[in-house]
């Protein structure tokens, strides 16, 4: 048996603790006590971090599962005290420096301390903490076969552990490459599969009307684009294809057919990655690896956005391992797990800015393309936005990813480490699907008052709750103010004043109120709204709600004298334009965001 006295080991045999011999009492009991207690961790732990290259200047130091942490010097040494140390407990120490992956040493109370070399040895180091941490693979494997373990594949061999993957099942990033609507716009069906018109082009360069005596199920981009598959693919399906993402013609089959006549090259048979069909780990769309192995984002530094013609995966920089290897870029610093890396890109907006702005409709022309218009922008919103401000914002994250109470990732039975210094997040990634999250986007305050035979009715929406425009992203969302008021029958009391409901709000046309929407017009069809946003099109109003914005609108009703009266007052979001989803056939209902009901007495 060792015992510990005064730092120094004795080895006692186990009767000699019975015995109650002096002048030894005194060390004897002291030396029983530490055997039943342990022997202590020092309460402050130093050393040096390393790197092939030398010393690693300011990486972070961290006690495994609680905020205890520093930084190095230059020199690459640290010390640790305070939380997590002092203890009887094996603890873990781990660093973490930029383009390299985390390293770790334990620090067993009874034994020295070691660490793991370059080889896969241990050495002793005695007193200090010695970490030598590994490079990261940067440069990117675009033939990488994405993770398997235990005969799964994708995201679920990373839910064999994670608790995270039922989230992410519900998530619409796991729906992105199967998603009906997605399909059948750009297939250019119904969601019953049955395909639309091939687009015919006029002399004059314009788009040719439907025939009306045939079916009409809406645009499609393969209607227009029969032998293109677009770009689509970059966003919906980044696992569809092992090209390169600096490969823009790969990924987006840019050269349509007549360049390619013209240029009388290949172009035909550069189409481009089709985003519908897919099969195995493809058909998951965007998954778990995906996400962690992205290493930065190509940001356009005169605008702060991505580059206009470069959506989703050609916006990335992606750090694919060599085959037989791993690597994964998370959001914890002191994760012991083989070939993981923390990055501070995993909890900024600007990972989401790829898939999430985007031009379209723009003219080639000396291989660029010109004169688009902004389709998705959440990211653009948000970085315009006061949310943007990295001391009083919030992150895409905060909102759409918000903390769990849970203190793991990986379940204790399966080796998970406990962290309550930090939070997990959910990975669900609430959208505009979830009815709570709509509740709770904007606040919609309303009074309603008689002013002799007039019914005054003021309604304010307010966007304080959302870091971008309301409605967001695809342009074919909408949100409606929608305002009834009625006389002590129940019939509607005549608008005198105010704003009414467009035609294309479908069933709520004509009525009081007000339509929040962006509007684009095909300058082919001259169809306004066009859900068509692949062509040319032009941006005819922008009525949404932008970040800590308010829209205000008065309505006045005819009320005779004496008469009681009800007001209605909703908010109402719309997925898709009322004419689109029923060519389409999507069967999405309306959903309130807000409502509310005054009375007026006689």
């Amino acid at each position: 048996m060792k015992i510990g006295v005064h730092g120094s080991q004795l080895n006692l045999p186990l009767a000699v603790c019975g015995l109650i011999v002096l002048p030894a009492l005194v060390v004897l009991l002291a030396a029983c006590a530490n055997q039943d207690a342990g022997v202590r961790l020092p309460a402050t732990v130093s050393g040096r971090i390393m790197t092939a290259n030398g010393p690693a200047a300011n990486a972070i130091v961290q006690v495994q599962g609680t905020a205890n942490k520093t930084t190095t010097a230059e020199d690459g040494s640290f010390t640790l005290h305070g939380e997590g140390l002092g203890g009887f407990e094996t603890v873990t120490v781990t660093a973490w420096a930029d383009k390299h992956f985390i390293g770790w040493v334990r620090l067993d109370p009874n034994k020295p301390i070691w660490r793991t070399t370059p080889t896969g040895d241990t050495m002793q180091t005695g007193t200090d903490v010695a970490i030598t941490l590994q490079p990261l693979f940067d440069e990117d494997n675009h033939t990488y076969s994405w993770f398997k373990f235990e005969g799964l594949s994708g995201a679920a061999a990373c839910g064999a552990c994670h608790r995270e993957y039922p989230e992410w099942q519900a998530d619409a990033h796991a729906k992105s490459a199967t998603n009906p609507q997605f399909i059948s716009v750009y297939r250019g069906t119904n969601l019953e599969g049955k395909k639309g018109q091939l687009t015919q082009l006029a002399s004059e360069g314009k788009v040719m009307p439907p025939d009306p005596s045939l079916p009409d199920y809406g645009p499609g981009f393969r209607l227009d684009n029969p032998e293109r598959a677009g770009n689509c693919a970059s966003c919906h399906t980044p696992l569809a294809s092992k090209t390169p993402t600096q490969n823009g013609c790969g990924w987006s089959g840019c050269h349509t057919s007549l360049t390619a006549d013209r240029a009388e090259t290949t172009g035909r048979d550069i189409r481009g990655v089709t985003p519908v069909g897919m099969m195995g780990i493809a058909e998951e769309g965007i998954t778990c690896e995906f996400c962690h192995v992205i290493g930065a984002v190509k940001i356009n530094p005169a605008t702060g956005l991505p580059y206009d013609d470069m959506p989703g995966i050609q916006s990335m920089e992606l750090m694919r391992p060599p085959e037989g290897h791993k690597q994964f870029l998370g959001s914890l610093t002191d994760a012991n797990r083989e070939q993981v890396s923390y990055s501070p890109l995993q909890s900024q907006s600007e990972l989401c800015a790829p898939c999430h702005y985007g031009v379209m409709g723009g003219v080639v022309a000396d291989m660029k393309v010109t004169g688009g218009v902004v389709v998705y922008n959440s990211y653009g919103e948000w970085l315009n936005s006061p949310y943007s401000d990295p001391k009083t914002g919030q992150t895409c994250q905060d909102c759409h990813m918000p903390p769990k109470d849970t203190q793991y990732s990986v379940p204790p039975e399966l080796g998970g480490v406990a962290r309550d210094y930090g939070a997990y997040h959910d990975h669900t990634m609430t959208s505009a699907t979830n009815q709570s999250l709509l509740w709770n986007a904007v606040t919609m305050n309303s009074s309603a008052e008689r002013q002799g035979q007039t019914l005054q009715v003021q309604v304010s929406v307010i966007n304080d709750k959302t870091g971008h425009a309301v409605p967001t992203d695809a342009p074919i969302r909408s949100m409606m103010l929608v305002v009834e008021a009625l006389d002590a029958d129940g019939k509607p009391l005549p608008l005198q004043q105010g704003p009414t409901l467009p035609e294309w709000t479908g069933n709520y046309a004509g009525q009081a109120g007000r339509a929040f929407a962006k509007l684009l017009r095909d300058k082919w069809s001259g169809e306004m709204p066009t859900a068509a946003y692949w062509r040319e099109v032009e941006l005819v109003e922008d009525t949404r709600i932008l970040p800590l914005a308010t829209d205000a609108t008065t309505y006045s009703f005819q009320l005779p004298a004496g008469s009681a009266a009800t007001v209605n007052v909703k908010l109402i979001y719309r997925r898709a334009f009322q004419k689109l989803a029923q060519q389409k056939g999507w069967p999405d209902a309306d959903s309130v965001m807000a409502e509310a009901t005054i009375s007026i007495a006689p």
